[in-house]
């Protein structure tokens, strides 16, 4: 089964980080993903660029709404994902138990569902 697991954080955290405190972080997801890729589990991954550069779309009426930033201000943001496979929620968890992040912040499992194409 396919899951994606959502990374969030606080973006302000990631800023008051020293740069060689960023560079070992990154270093860690390095390796979290040559562990994953070597298992077999990796599927896909990657960072999103901070909040200030989203753009949120809405339709509303039957209008166009469109505005600069994030779907929701919140304390935690989301900075990007791994789309995995796993045999159940249980290795899920496991694995997203090991992304760096998930020691100060939120790792958010969601089930993959298959979409028909025809």
């Amino acid at each position: 089964m396919r899951y994606m697991l959502l990374i969030h954080h606080d973006e302000k955290a990631w800023s008051n980080l020293s740069e060689t405190e960023r560079q070992r972080l990154l270093m860690e997801y390095v390796q979290f993903t040559q562990q994953i890729n070597s298992g077999g589990l990796y599927l896909s991954a990657a960072r999103l660029h901070p909040t200030s550069a989203a753009t949120s779309v809405r339709v509303r009426n039957g209008k166009l709404v469109v505005t600069d930033g994030p779907f929701a201000e919140t304390r935690e943001q989301l900075s990007g994902y791994f789309l995995i496979e796993a045999k159940d929620l249980d290795e899920a968890i496991r694995i997203a138990a090991r992304i760096p992040t998930a020691r100060h912040g939120t790792i958010e499992i969601r089930p993959v569902m298959d979409v028909p194409t025809t």
